[in-house]
């Protein structure tokens, strides 16, 4: 067949949407597992060093399987490998008592949201031309809203099939909790729509990219590198950044940024809001009747839902794949890697962020849980939005 046939199909604006999208999605999909796994790896990582152990740090290159006297170490990172291995060789063993579909299906239903979710992340700017969104949405931080609330479904079906006590308690307390903080995170995103003006996620990154990040009390604004070298230049570019709005608002951005972020720990279960597993009172919670595979997909649902929020956090609050004085991948494929790279590195810092809270803060008792979600973050992110609107009228008139 012609090569300039073939390139012309492949051109073909509908063809080539599709063929990219597809690209983009398998691409991303390999990255967000490859991700868990270094994730669940620095997780016992980051929890031995807080606790002032080792962690995992034999597990690597088994040379003796090779015929050699010693296997290679490597600092423990073959435990990235070993532990989905195991996971997959154990017997995947059903309880008789269960009720076996929900029981199969609970699993799928708490790993597909998370990864549904990455499809409006724009995590990067464009690649040689390419849009780096899998789903350019207007409606994105919806539909992340919409998506990820399905998770839940997940656990209460696993708690509900399972027809055991422990595993029954936690779906319950997933329900509750999810009730809880979905209404506090919604509404702590309402101030960044009337801020940014669009419910479009590159949109938001690109108003961010333009006047700053949303968490930044102060932002230069027309500063190039080349000022450095020019006081005065300099000095326009320093002073162009002072505005009254953005100090006044940078107070409910900063309400909305703590109530989101503290939001994202209580719906992807994370401690200290890990109360639908509990080990010390519900024995493993929801998942205490499961094994092998199933249980690995509520591990990566876990980890693949802390990518997601954190995803999220970083496009809505830090810029997203932005940083200072850094061009984006319209000036070449060269700054379109760089983008992909400062958005995985951002995305990183706030995983770690993560594993750091789980390691160094109790659990919450329930009813300090349902105090703080009703009592504290949902009338505080009610009263921001008004809080909000007021600033933006006082500015503007």
């Amino acid at each position: 067949m012609d090569t300039a046939l073939i390139l012309h199909f492949l051109t073909n604006p509908w063809v080539f949407l599709i063929w990219t999208t597809f690209l983009k999605s398998f691409i991303l999909l390999n990255v967000v597992l490859g991700v868990v796994s270094v994730t669940v790896f620095a997780e016992r990582k980051v929890s031995a060093w807080i606790q002032d152990r080792s962690g995992p740090n034999r597990v690597g290159i088994p040379m003796t399987i090779l015929g050699g006297k010693k296997d290679i170490p490597l600092w423990g990172l073959g435990q990235m490998i070993a532990d989905p291995v195991k996971l997959l060789t154990k017997e995947n063993f059903v309880p008789a008592g269960v009720n076996k579909f929900y029981f199969w299906l609970a699993p799928k239903l708490v790993m597909i949201p998370p990864v549904l979710v990455l499809a409006v992340l724009p995590y990067g700017s464009s690649l040689f031309g390419v849009q780096m969104t899998i789903a350019d949405l207007n409606i994105g931080v919806l539909y992340i809203f919409a998506i990820a609330s399905l998770s839940v479904y997940g656990i209460t079906l696993a708690g509900w099939a399972s027809n055991s006590k422990f595993p029954f308690l936690g779906g319950i307390r997933s329900t509750s909790q999810m009730i809880s903080y979905e209404l506090a995170l919604g509404l702590s995103i309402i101030p960044v729509f009337m801020i940014c003006g669009s419910l479009n996620l590159n949109e938001i990154i690109d108003w961010q990219v333009k006047n700053g990040w949303l968490v930044a009390p102060y932002w230069p604004r027309g500063f190039t590198v080349s000022d450095l070298f020019h006081p005065a230049q300099l000095g326009h570019a320093l002073a162009a950044g002072v505005s009254l709005q953005r100090l006044l608002l940078w107070i409910p951005l900063l309400i909305s940024f703590v109530i989101f972020l503290v939001s994202i720990f209580a719906e992807t279960n994370r401690l200290p809001f890990d109360l639908p597993e509990a080990e010390q009172e519900l024995v493993g919670g929801y998942h205490t009747e499961y094994a092998s595979m199933n249980f690995a997909l509520f591990f990566l649902g876990e980890y693949a839902a802390m990518f997601a929020g954190s995803g999220a956090v970083v496009s809505l609050f830090l810029g997203g794949w932005s940083l200072p004085w850094i061009p984006d991948g319209s000036h070449g494929w060269f700054w379109g890697l760089v983008n992909i790279g400062v958005f995985f590195v951002k995305v990183s810092l706030v995983i770690l962020f993560m594993i750091w809270v789980r390691w160094t803060l109790p659990r919450f008792r329930y009813d300090q849980l349902m105090k703080l979600g009703w009592l504290g973050f949902f009338p505080v992110a009610l009263a921001n939005i008004f809080l909000t609107a007021i600033i933006l009228a006082l500015v503007h008139h």
